[in-house]
């Protein structure tokens, strides 16, 4: 049997030490099941250095991603306090392996939400909306693994930055969504590659967490997944998104 501690040991330690280590698939494939396992023991060794979790990401949640892994259902992530990033700050591109960012949207949480949920009861739980960037980070050498690993290490989930919040009454189906690098476009998209609407992604979310005995909490930040294709990060970069009707967010590269 794998052993399921001593690969989150592994995880772990790539992702605080920005080093890239060998998929585990290559010597112990893992099930979905063992994998979401190591998930959870590498996010409690973080939880035991301090950090708190605030929320969670949502993975594959385009219909083009999940084709490209081979699956047919979304992957989700813990997001913790140490991966806050300050809207419009600076981020440390050696703190990373071989970073990218996304263009998402946020949801905030006022109400907790589990299980088998409707979109109706999904919205209801829900404070506010916001722009978001998420930066990912796989701790495998060149990007590249299969859907255990990508699960085991914490769906790539590196960072996130959070835009200024709008009401929940903000219509966010099909928002038109701009990345820009330096002030130059570099993926353009819309907040319905987002399983169609980015509120399923919520509804998704509150389903899985509840596979591991967690809920959302009030407070928590759901980013719902990527509307386009991610963007590598190099020093020197600003990096800003633009939200149709919900408003922008930015972030700058640092060394």
């Amino acid at each position: 049997m794998a052993d399921l501690p001593a690969i989150a040991e592994i995880l772990d330690e790539a992702a605080r030490t920005a080093n890239a280590v060998a998929q585990i698939s290559e010597t112990t494939p893992l099930t979905s099941d063992d994998a979401y396992r190591v998930q959870a023991l590498s996010l409690e060794r973080r939880y035991a250095r301090g950090e708190r979790r605030v929320g969670v990401k949502m993975g594959l949640t385009s219909r083009a991603k999940m084709a490209q892994v081979g699956v047919d259902d979304v992957v989700w992530g813990r997001l913790t306090s140490a991966m806050r990033i300050e809207e419009g700050g600076h981020l440390s591109r050696a703190a990373f392996v071989h970073p990218r960012i996304e263009p998402e949207i946020a949801f905030l949480m006022k109400a907790p939400l589990s299980g088998e949920v409707s979109a109706m009861e999904a919205l209801a739980a829900v404070e506010a909306v916001a722009p978001a960037l998420e930066v990912i980070d796989s701790r495998y050498h060149d990007f590249r693994f299969d859907l255990g690993d990508v699960i085991a290490d914490n769906a790539s989930s590196a960072g996130f930055v959070i835009g200024p919040p709008a009401p929940v009454s903000h219509d966010i189906a099909n928002l038109g969504m701009v990345l820009t690098v330096n002030g130059h476009v570099a993926e353009t998209g819309s907040s319905a590659a987002i399983m169609g609407h980015p509120l399923r992604a919520l509804v998704a979310a509150a389903r899985m967490v509840a596979t591991a005995g967690e809920e959302l909490r009030p407070g928590d930040i759901v980013l719902a997944g990527a509307a386009t294709a991610a963007v590598p990060l190099m020093p020197g970069q600003a990096i800003a998104l633009q939200v149709e009707g919900l408003g922008a967010v930015a972030v700058n590269i640092g060394d």
